[in-house]
């Protein structure tokens, strides 16, 4: 068995469960902050759950997209070295609590994310805006293009899928910054979802148009989240575009430091997010995909999605925890 075949079956292994009970314990710690309106007190205490999870994981993890760089983070910084070392080299793209602002309000569609690949298969992406363009499965490959003009993409969705262009649903983060975007969507005849925080959900939501609603997700919104997006598209057959916002010198060098040598670069799905794939999810609070985690008297509840991009499987794991000291 050569080195590809290790690391491929370590990740198999992560898959079962393990990945799984690290998405599940963050989501958990998070929700219990749903609600009180106190974001960072949210997200650090979904940040502990998850290091101390996934330094159970028997893998040698480098985190690539993280919570920020080392002086910014005290832990699950970019860079920092996870689980027990005794596994597979991989790369993390990881989020502990997506939808900081979602949670502390108990909106729809804060989730708890990981993405696992093998070693050097994740973009190193800097904490800067990409612009964003993203389908689901099932279409020709390049029927999207971020730079054509949305009217144009959203017409040629709609002919490849069969509708009219007022049959498709947008989805867009709701931010001053967008207000031509937005327009140029209505003046469609398309629909619009608007999105207070969250862009990560809202690019999975297009990999299930039947259950959330949401053909394409349109805008800019984080270039780490665009990672962790792009690693759920390689699991399930979608399509995404993406190109750096580097609009300041300083953000410039910071991306040439690590290492972009390309600043105009588009990206797609398969860039950022190479080889082998693992991406989980699972929901802090109610959304259009993923329930939130309940609280009963006597258990526990989580809902989680677990992808794989070499075997395109979904699995959907809803659980019922009676353990509750584990949490």
């Amino acid at each position: 068995m050569n080195m590809a075949q290790n690391i491929a079956a370590g990740l198999d292994r992560i898959l079962t469960m393990e990945v799984v009970r690290v998405t599940e314990r963050a989501a958990v710690a998070a929700a219990r902050l749903r609600g009180r309106g106190d974001e960072k007190a949210a997200d650090q205490v979904a940040v502990d759950a998850m290091r101390q999870e996934l330094n159970r994981l028997a893998i040698k993890g480098t985190v690539v997209i993280g919570e920020g760089e080392r002086d910014e983070a005290p832990m699950l910084y970019i860079g920092e070295e996870v689980g027990t070392g005794k596994g597979p080299a991989v790369d993390i793209a990881l989020d502990p609590l997506e939808g900081t602002t979602i949670c502390a309000k108990n909106l729809p569609n804060a989730l708890a994310v990981i993405a696992i690949a093998e070693k050097g298969s994740l973009l190193f992406a800097p904490d800067v805006y990409m612009d964003k363009i993203a389908i689901g499965p099932g279409y020709a490959e390049r029927i999207i293009d971020i730079d054509a003009p949305p009217a144009e993409n959203i017409a040629n969705l709609a002919k490849a899928k069969g509708v009219a262009v007022s049959d498709i649903t947008a989805c867009i983060l709701d931010r001053p910054r967008h207000t031509k975007l937005i327009d140029a969507v209505r003046a469609t005849g398309a629909a619009i979802r608007l999105i207070g925080d969250g862009d990560v959900a809202g690019v999975i939501h297009t990999t299930d148009p039947e259950e959330t609603g949401i053909d394409i997700y349109l805008g800019t919104g984080g270039a780490p989240e665009g990672v962790l997006a792009a690693a759920a598209l390689r699991c399930t057959g979608g399509q995404m575009q993406g190109r750096l916002i580097l609009d300041t010198p300083e953000k410039a060098a910071r991306a040439a430091k690590m290492g972009i040598s390309d600043p105009k670069r588009v990206y797609r799905a398969q860039d950022m997010a190479r080889g082998d794939v693992l991406f989980a999810a699972t929901g802090v609070t109610d959304g259009n995909l993923l329930d939130g985690v309940k609280f009963g008297r006597t258990f526990i509840t989580t809902h989680t999605i677990v992808l794989r991009s070499s075997s395109r499987t979904v699995r959907e794991i809803k659980a019922r925890h009676r353990d509750l000291e584990k949490f």
